[in-house]
Order: C-alpha cells, then sequence, then structure tokens
C-alpha cells in the first residue's frame, strides 16, 4: 500500500479520531496514571522497571508518542512501535509487593487494566469536555480501541468494547484494587513533579513553554492534576482517601469544559502531534473530510 494512502487502524471516519482531537486529552493522560496506579501490581512494575522520577516528563513524552503513533500514524508505524512495546514489557520482571511473586510486565491482565483504564480515561474526559456522542458511538469508541489491545499483545475478545463491559470490569476488579506504597507515592509525585523544560511536549502536541507563559507553571500543573484526580469515578476517589461526592463530578465536568473551551481557543498547530498532522496530510490528499 502506498504510504499516502494508509489511514492507520482509525482514520478520519473513526470516533478514536473525535475522542482525541482535543487538547483536553492532557488532563485524561494524567487521570488515567492516577488511575492505574491503584493496581498493585501495575505500580509495582512501573515503580521497578521505570526511570519516571528521575525523567518524569521524558517518560511521559515517550507515552504519549506511542498513544498519538497508534491513533495516527500508518499501520506500519503503529505496528513498529508495538513491537517495541512489546519487546520492552517482555523482558521486564518485577516482584509483587503483597505476596513477593514475580510476575512479568506482558501478563494479559496486567495489559488489559493499563489498557481499560488509559482508553476509559480518555473517552470520559472528552464526554465531560462536552463531545457529543451518543451511547453507540460511546461504544464504538471502545470496540475501536480493541484494536490498539491487540497491537500489545491481548486477544481483543478479552478486552472490554462497550460501556457496559467496561463498567463490568471496573466491578469486577475493584477488590484488587488498593493503595499501596507505590501507588501513594505515585500520587504525590504526579501531584507535584519537577517542573520541566520549555519546549516539552505534553499528551497531544500541547508545547509546555505555552503553558509556562500562560502563567505560573507550578499552580498551572496543580490544577490541571487535581481537574485529573476530580474526574476520577468516585471508587478510586475514595481508595486515594478523598471526597467521591456527586458534587464533585459536576464540579469536575464544569471545570474540564471551561478548560477544555479555553484550550480550543489556541491556535490548533500549538497542540496538534506532529503525527496528527501527518494522517491530516494524507486524509487532505486523499479528498477525505477530517472531524473538525
Amino acid at each position: 500500500m502506498d504510504p499516502d494512502d494508509d489511514l492507520g487502524l482509525f482514520g478520519p471516519g473513526s470516533v478514536s479520531w473525535r475522542v482525541h482531537a482535543s487538547p483536553i486529552m492532557l488532563v485524561a493522560g494524567l487521570r488515567s496514571l492516577y488511575l492505574q496506579a491503584l493496581h498493585p501490581r501495575a505500580i509495582a512494575g512501573v515503580a521497578q522497571n521505570s526511570s519516571y522520577r528521575a525523567d518524569p516528563m521524558g517518560r511521559l513524552g515517550r507515552t504519549s508518542e506511542y498513544v498519538v503513533t497508534v491513533l495516527y500514524g500508518t499501520t506500519a508505524q503503529a505496528e513498529a512501535a508495538a513491537r517495541r512495546v512489546r519487546r520492552r514489557h517482555a523482558a521486564m520482571r518485577a516482584t509483587d509487593p503483597l505476596t513477593g511473586e514475580e510476575f512479568r510486565l506482558d501478563d494479559p491482565e496486567l495489559l488489559r487494566w493499563v489498557h481499560v483504564a488509559e482508553v476509559e480515561s480518555f473517552l470520559t474526559t472528552a464526554l465531560r469536555a462536552g463531545l457529543p456522542l451518543t451511547p453507540a458511538e460511546a461504544d464504538g469508541y471502545y470496540a475501536e480501541q480493541r484494536r490498539a489491545a491487540a497491537l500489545i499483545g491481548l486477544d481483543p475478545a478479552t478486552v472490554p468494547g462497550t460501556v457496559a463491559e467496561v463498567a463490568d470490569y471496573y466491578a469486577e476488579i475493584r477488590p484488587e484494587l488498593r493503595i499501596t506504597p507505590d501507588a501513594a507515592s505515585t500520587f504525590a509525585f504526579l501531584s507535584a513533579p519537577p517542573i520541566p523544560t520549555p519546549g516539552t511536549s505534553l499528551l497531544g502536541g500541547l508545547p509546555l513553554r505555552l503553558l509556562v507563559n500562560l502563567g505560573p507553571p507550578r499552580l498551572l500543573y496543580t490544577g490541571i492534576a487535581g481537574l485529573a484526580v476530580s474526574l476520577l469515578p468516585p471508587w478510586a476517589r475514595r481508595l486515594y482517601g478523598l471526597p467521591g461526592l456527586p458534587t464533585t463530578d459536576l464540579t469536575a465536568a464544569l471545570s474540564t469544559r471551561a478548560l477544555n473551551l479555553a484550550l480550543t481557543q489556541l491556535p490548533r498547530r500549538l497542540y496538534t502531534s506532529p503525527h496528527h498532522k501527518a494522517a491530516l496530510a494524507r486524509a487532505a490528499r486523499l479528498g477525505i473530510p477530517t472531524p473538525a
């Protein structure tokens, strides 16, 4: 296939392109990290194998690069990125903090948890920001994202593919989730990490120098982190010892809409990743309309 004709795993007509078009995805990415940390083995695997404390923005940048490559890259680019991730995971081991048992980071149960927590964070944040999706389209997003799950080695049939299936999955796995020392440490770190140097790009391509220019970076980041936490499911907030009240959900939705509205007033070139720009250019050459 001519690379100029390859719109990747999803394409302009997908729900996935609509969900990920907004710069509010930077909040969604942070929300997913808070949520993933509640799984004892998942966070132990990160703590024992990752350099996120020494280079937090570097790790976030690499994760962001992978996400946008899978979303907007050609099929070959997405598959190549996934092969690199699978090779890294296959070589990594960690020790369960509760049982002392050694486990592999490419254990399907862990991969499924990370995948579901990530895509549910993306969809929930987009909906709270005001993206108009029908229930069928919301289900369609989860079904589409099974393609991303397959790339990392999961059987798509074992991955929740609808809103109801994601809710059932959370209900099933919640007894396994808890605050461990690694989770508490990660929560504190995510809430107040070292401020990176200007020029670093966050999820979705939004340059940090732009955030710095908007005001004191620490105060701004604290607000974004607080919003990400408030967007967590009530049961997840309660696990962190925070209020799980319905009023928090309402406040989070209003704040997310306000932030999304402010960010989308910026020129799109400031928050559109290179992979997204390349995909839009390929679609334009083919005469295929793209989401506004």
